[in-house]
């Protein structure tokens, strides 16, 4: 058989020859040669192809032996499995290379030298012929060897390579999706090493791999070599990227989250038997980001214009799963490694699956979320390979981290729990692909949890999820979305919490009633804004500090309170976009204030806080305005910056309408010019004067959104904070119920439109019934009420003689 046949270089290969090449290199060569000219940069390099595994194994008369070594195999006897897959790989390793295709690697190794120098070094990995099809990835089920250098150490590390089809991991995937032993072939990618072990690498989805929402790129990154963060050996850094602001030029990341990053791989000592090698991470190095925003944007591009690529091909959109490298020598970053996604793209359907505890217990210890499920079963920690087949069927496994070859075993666990990795490590991907929960990254879950002790494993909190204490009792609700009718008074939600923002807005909704500044103040930025614009002010040494970590990297400490508080708003409007998101403005009230970091330096001491100095009276007061104004910029910043237009901005607790006039002043000498851009304000209806003059306040406004819960103190006298006359706090109340109905009609009088964002509809559905009859626009409801309250209202509507609105496809 010829060289042609056994060498093949990317410029001549694309995604048709995966049968000959395998999806990886057939990969590489469709993006080398297609995709240059839009910012996608790979190394060149050169496949051995699936002819020369098979003359391989040809001319060494193998596949009898491999039958033998393999027929009858239960994947289920470990023992058996393991004996059995290293007699596979004795047999391929012994095989020799025919002597065609060793002088074509010789001779593709002297090309690639003569372009790149003779300090060449080469990546060799593995590319399976039936790799990265839509039902089955293949992905880390065989070996990839990296800083290779030299002819000989080449030829070896091919040979390695065609034996690692015959991993342990690699037999069982293929048994359970259906695929013969003798018909998946293995071809090898050469291509030049891009030295990240100066700079840094990573994996980039292009969606989000929690929630499958496709409307985001994800690029995760930590220094040295990619394969710890694609085996979970650190935890590392997040970026988001909005797809329709990066179609449209504007260049803003849309969040980020730091990673600890506490190794690098670099490559080994030269008279080391090992190529590469894991070092400690500098500490500086740990608590900065790994990426510029720039070079994040430009991954993001390259990302971007792959998935479009695939999915022109395919005639249906085609998430992707990229590997990147950043090149410490010339500073330029290359894509490694391209395959559509297949997990995550396959979540979207028409039934919502939602989990929820129905107790709690002590926390254990917590980690980032992957998979949005409840588990409860014993705890199994395993620290060691060796420990694994103590593991049972139901169990959750825990240990420092998760590599490839414990897949076998891993499939009976209930859940997973890791020390190391982020959510695109091996035990998340792993544990998606399986349909569990898994907790990443926790730092000390082999020490806080023991073997035996019952745990419930829950991942349906958001990002951060937990390990509780026993058994917790949950349940699982399922709709389906496709059969569910919507009414015809709009449904939005109110929501704080970005990192349950991409999940939130899959179910049925109109936008967001009432996204809450506070919770991402209080949970994110977690100083006081006047402290990141007065830090000098702040007496306790122990929150200067803090504040001063907080803040390390950025020009002025008030850019850290403009960027969080901006990509948090801009997490949930992008989740939601281009349906309305309505922003309420701080409420925070003065003893709320004080217990954010700095806080009582700024902050009085009032006796009754909640009627004090909160919502409007503080953003033209002295005491707040340089924070209010840190507030103006981070909305502007989002609406003009990131691309979201959809925000609108809602001013609470106005008291009177000399004060909304000084506000929206206030706020425009900012920037946020209500009309400007399209933008729209709202005010907050909670005080019984902004009933009573709706229509002064409708003069200066876009609409309102009824805040029930202070409006009912407010007209019943009632401190809904106190446990002494809290059974007095009802806003059933005949009396707070005409209030709502002068409300409605008020703005309806005025063209304005109205909405209610307080608890009342969520927990009474009297009271949204009798909303809908005063004719209300929008009800906004907590997530966890949304699908009853839209079943009761469609019930409610069609009693009233008003035909729902059919269901909106997911």
């Amino acid at each position: 058989m010829s060289t042609d046949s056994f060498i093949r270089w990317f410029g001549e290969l694309g995604i048709a020859d995966v049968p000959a090449v395998g999806g990886k290199n057939a990969s590489l060569g469709e993006m080398y040669r297609e995709l240059s000219a839009r910012g996608v940069r790979v190394p060149n390099g050169f496949a051995v192809t699936a002819a020369a595994y098979r003359a391989t194994l040809d001319g060494a008369a193998a596949w009898e032996r491999l039958h033998a070594a393999l027929d009858g195999l239960d994947p289920a006897d470990i023992d058996d499995l393991a004996r059995r897959a290293a007699a596979a790989r004795a047999i391929v390793r012994a095989a020799p290379l025919p002597a065609a295709l060793e002088q074509g690697i010789r001779a593709a190794w002297r090309q690639l030298v003569a372009q790149y120098g003779p300090g060449l070094t080469v990546a060799v990995r593995s590319s399976a012929t039936a790799e990265d099809l839509p039902s089955a990835s293949f992905a880390g089920q065989h070996e990839t060897y990296l800083n290779v250098q030299g002819e000989e150490a080449l030829l070896g590390s091919v040979g390695r390579c065609f034996a690692s089809l015959f991993t342990d991991r690699a037999i069982v995937y293929r048994h359970e999706h259906g695929f013969r032993h003798d018909a998946v072939y293995l071809s090898v990618g050469v291509m030049k090493m891009v030295r990240s072990d100066l700079a840094s690498s990573g994996v980039i989805f292009t969606l989000d791999t929690e929630t499958g929402f496709r409307d985001v790129v994800l690029v995760t990154g930590a220094y040295g070599l990619g394969e710890n963060v694609v085996q979970g050996t650190v935890d590392p850094d997040e970026y988001y990227v909005f797809k329709p602001a990066l179609r449209a030029g504007l260049r803003s990341v849309l969040r980020r989250r730091l990673g600890s990053k506490a190794v690098r791989m670099v490559y080994g000592q030269p008279d080391s038997v090992a190529t590469t090698c894991n070092e400690p991470t500098a500490a500086a190095d740990q608590v900065r980001f790994c990426l510029e925003d720039a070079a994040v944007l430009e991954l993001a591009g390259a990302a971007l214009a792959i998935e479009e690529h695939y999915s022109a091909r395919a005639g249906r959109p085609v998430p992707m799963d990229v590997e990147w490298a950043c090149d410490g020598v010339d500073d330029l970053l290359y894509i490694v490694q391209a395959r559509p996604e297949t997990v995550a793209s396959r979540q979207i359907g028409a039934a919502l699956e939602e989990y929820r505890l129905d107790g709690s217990a002590a926390v254990l210890v917590s980690g980032r979320a992957v998979g949005g499920k409840i588990v409860t079963g014993a705890a199994r920690v395993v620290a060691d390979v060796a420990e694994l087949s103590a593991l049972r069927p139901g169990e959750v496994l825990v240990a420092d981290t998760t590599m490839p070859d414990w897949g076998t075993v891993m499939q009976t666990a209930a859940g997973i729990v890791t020390n190391r990795g982020g959510r695109t490590c091996h035990a998340a991907i792993v544990a998606r692909e399986m349909g569990m929960p898994a907790l990443v990254g926790c730092g000390n879950a082999t020490m806080a949890l023991r073997t035996g002790d019952v745990v419930t494993l829950s991942c349906a909190q958001g990002a951060l999820g937990h390990v509780y204490a026993g058994s917790v009792p949950f349940h699982k609700e399922t709709t389906d979305l496709a059969a569910l009718a919507l009414p015809r008074t709009h449904i939005m939600v109110n929501i704080g919490n970005p990192d349950a923002a991409f999940a939130t807005c899959r179910l049925p909704n109109d936008g967001v009633g009432l996204a809450r500044m506070e919770f991402i103040v209080a949970e994110h930025v977690r100083v006081h804004p006047m402290a990141l614009v007065y830090p000098e002010r702040v007496a306790d040494p122990a929150a200067r500090a803090e504040i001063a970590r907080l803040t390390r990297g950025y020009a002025a400490p008030a850019d850290y309170f403009v960027r969080e508080l901006a990509e948090g708003v801009a997490t949930i409007a992008a989740a939601f976009h281009p349906k309305p998101v309505i922003v309420r403005l701080s409420d925070f009230k003065t003893n709320e204030y004080a217990g954010l970091l700095g806080g009582t330096a700024f902050e009085p001491v009032e006796a009754n806080p909640m009627l004090g100095f909160r919502g409007a009276a503080r953003y033209g007061h002295p005491a707040y305005a340089p924070g209010f104004a840190l507030e103006c910029r981070a909305l502007r910043r989002v609406r003009e910056e990131m691309g979201l237009p959809n925000v609108r901005v809602m001013v609470p607790f106005c008291r009177r309408v000399p004060e909304a006039v000084t506000v929206l002043a206030t706020m425009a000498q900012h920037g946020l010019e209500r009309g400007r851009h399209g933008l729209e304000i709202y005010m907050m209806c909670e005080i019984p004067n902004n009933v009573i003059q709706i229509d002064a306040f409708a003069g200066l406004f876009d609409g309102f959104s009824i805040g029930s819960n202070d409006l009912t103190q407010l007209v019943l006298g009632v401190d809904r904070d106190s446990d002494i006359v809290a059974f007095d706090f009802d806003e059933r109340d005949p009396g707070v119920l005409e209030m709502l109905r002068q409300a409605i009609a008020g703005a309806r009088r005025n063209g304005r439109h109205i909405g209610i964002c307080g608890q009342a509809p969520s927990d009474y559905p009297e009271m949204a019934r009798y909303l809908v009859e005063q004719g209300i626009d929008a009800i906004s409801l907590n997530p966890d009420s949304v699908v009853a309250t839209v079943r009761h209202l469609v019930e409610v509507e069609w009693a009233l003689g008003i035909a729902p609105r059919p269901p909106v496809a997911p």
